[in-house]
């Protein structure tokens, strides 16, 4: 077994979000809201051909986030659940994904919009968003099935600690 794995960033996210309480907990709920993805230049060749896409998946680490439960009280709900069955911060390894409306890319920046992450946030990844890829047809949403229609009011209210 691996012990570590060590991933170097590759860029910066920036948002309006300057800390982690009152932002939105998923892409759902940042209709509109504007960021930018900033390329460390060394990469800046590999977005060649991604302008052509309408979103991406950024990967990103959470690098607020501390420690880490295997039962959390998510944000949608007030029933202790295991981790790996929500999207909470707080994780064994906190990574995160969003996927968000590409508006344009010049030179080494992507500009973006419905984003849900703080500024400051290490980007690990991008990758694009491909409908036929991504999108499945039969689905089961496990105990989110009646609340994930409510992530697009919701906020984040402070209660991983970070």
């Amino acid at each position: 077994m691996i012990d570590t794995i060590t991933y170097k960033p590759i860029g910066i996210i920036h948002s309006p979000f300057l800390e982690t309480t009152g932002m939105p907990i998923q892409p759902s709920g940042a209709k509109g809201i504007k960021g930018t993805v900033e390329l460390l230049p060394e990469y800046a060749e590999g977005l060649q051909d991604l302008e052509g896409f309408s979103h991406v998946i950024l990967i990103f680490h959470l690098h607020l986030s501390t420690g880490f439960s295997l039962k959390v009280k998510p944000f949608l709900d007030d029933q202790l659940r295991g981790v790996f069955a929500t999207r909470a911060p707080r994780r064994p390894n906190p990574i995160g994904l969003s996927v968000v409306r590409l508006k344009e890319i010049k030179g080494n920046i992507l500009h973006i919009e419905d984003i849900d992450i703080v500024d400051g946030t290490p980007l690990l990844d991008i990758k694009p968003y491909v409908p036929e890829f991504d999108v499945q047809e039969t689905v089961r949403t496990g105990w989110l099935s009646k609340k994930a229609g409510k992530a697009s009011r919701k906020r984040s209210d402070g209660r991983f600690g970070i």
